[in-house]
């Protein structure tokens, strides 16, 4: 693991966030050493006789290992190179084409400490999945305005397990008569971060099971990828084939793909591994 400290932002932040929140801190998840995060690395480093300077380095990371309760075995949770090359096969996609997604548009990895895939929990799609089950999310609202707000915003985010306490508080406002799928429609699952409303369109027989494929491994993750970029209205599959960065990042990343430099990523990426 690479040695980060204040003001970094890289994905190991993230894996921090969530080492220090399951020994009882309160960070919100995301790739950016914050000062939060450092005063709750000085901390903890205090209170287990380190260094107390903010530098996450081999001493830090080793504690931050040995004090995890209950972490999980991974082993054949993770993608590998075979994954890749069959992905590349079925879909008649150059390898090197798959490994850029894979490094660009995939999160980094699919699963949180805990076992549990990642998600994020978006509230302005479960307004419009309440509202397409015919209840009322406006009687809803009031003390929910953090999962339940009819226009997208990030400011509720919380990242790693937090994500999980919003799916469970929007599954207990949901009216009993109803099933708690408006819920689950309303999270992105996974490396890959695909919508849980479009399971059945994807060829689950529901949103449950796509959860639960989701549960199993990042080989499921890349699977509901595939499927995924094969429905898609713009024939996404075909984009890969071609290696149509551009159009690709404006469908899969959304109008501000370029901001983000998804296409230059993507591109640059292909290039490394093709040669």
């Amino acid at each position: 693991m690479k040695t980060i400290q204040y003001n970094v932002k890289c994905p190991e932040v993230r894996i921090l966030c969530e080492l220090l929140n399951n020994l009882g801190y309160q960070l919100t998840v995301s790739d950016s050493f914050t000062a939060a995060v450092d005063v709750a690395v000085r901390e903890f480093q205090l209170k287990n006789k380190l260094i107390a300077d903010g530098i996450v380095g081999i001493k830090t990371w080793s504690k931050l290992y040995e004090l995890q309760p209950n972490l999980i075995d991974y082993n054949g949770k993770f993608l590998s190179e075979q994954d890749l090359i069959d992905f590349s096969n079925l879909y008649n996609v150059d390898l090197a084409a798959v490994k850029a997604v894979n490094q660009v548009e995939s999160s980094g990895k699919g699963f949180l400490l805990s076992g549990r895939p990642k998600i994020l929990f978006e509230g302005h799609i479960f307004w419009k999945e309440l509202e397409s089950r015919g209840i009322n999310p406006n009687n809803l609202v009031r003390g929910n305005e953090d999962i339940l707000y009819p226009k997208w915003t990030k400011n509720y985010y919380q990242g790693g397990e937090g994500e999980y306490t919003r799916l469970q508080k929007a599954i207990s406002i949901i009216p009993t008569s109803h099933s708690p799928e408006a819920a689950y429609a309303s999270a992105s699952w996974g490396c890959f971060q695909i919508m849980g409303f479009h399971a059945t369109k994807l060829g689950y027989s529901s949103i449950t099971e796509f959860g639960e494929k989701m549960h199993i491994s990042e080989r499921e993750h890349l699977i509901a990828l595939g499927r995924f970029l094969e429905v898609h209205s713009a024939n996404l599959i075909a984009l890969l084939q071609q290696k149509n960065w551009d159009r690709f990042a404006y469908y899969y990343n959304g109008t501000g793909y370029k901001s983000n430099k998804y296409d230059e990523k993507l591109a640059a990426a292909y290039r490394k591994y093709s040669n």
